[in-house]
């Protein structure tokens, strides 16, 4: 069971520690992809997003300094926007945990034992 559940994971991130720690606590190994490290494709992040069933914004940190530095803002391109994600997965919201053809984002990192228990 566990071998298909792969969660995007940042370990310097507090909430995907967290749901790591959460999946774990369920008797649940998942695959770790350390997306930082090796960046998603853009047919990956297109195939998470159809999984949670959101646009490219809502999985993006629009916080961060090189969502300003891009202009990222102003972009309307779902395209351009996975695009920049590919390029720039510190852009990329985490933790994502994919189970099968399902995909949540982890914010509220209980989100994740929703998915893996339903």
């Amino acid at each position: 069971m566990a071998n298909d559940i792969i969660i995007w994971h940042n370990p310097r991130c507090s909430k995907s520690r967290e749901a790591l720690k959460l999946l774990q606590e369920e008797g649940i190994e998942p695959q770790i992809y350390k997306y930082l490290d090796e960046k998603p494709t853009k047919e990956q992040i297109q195939a998470v997003l159809a999984m949670i069933g959101a646009k490219p914004r809502d999985i993006m940190r629009t916080k961060e300094a090189i969502y300003k530095e891009l202009g990222l803002k102003e972009v309307d391109d779902d395209e351009k926007l996975i695009e920049a994600m590919a390029e720039h997965p510190k852009l990329i919201e985490r933790p994502i945990v994919i189970k099968g053809n399902q995909a949540v984002l982890g914010r509220p990192p209980q989100k994740v034992i929703e998915l893996v228990k339903g």
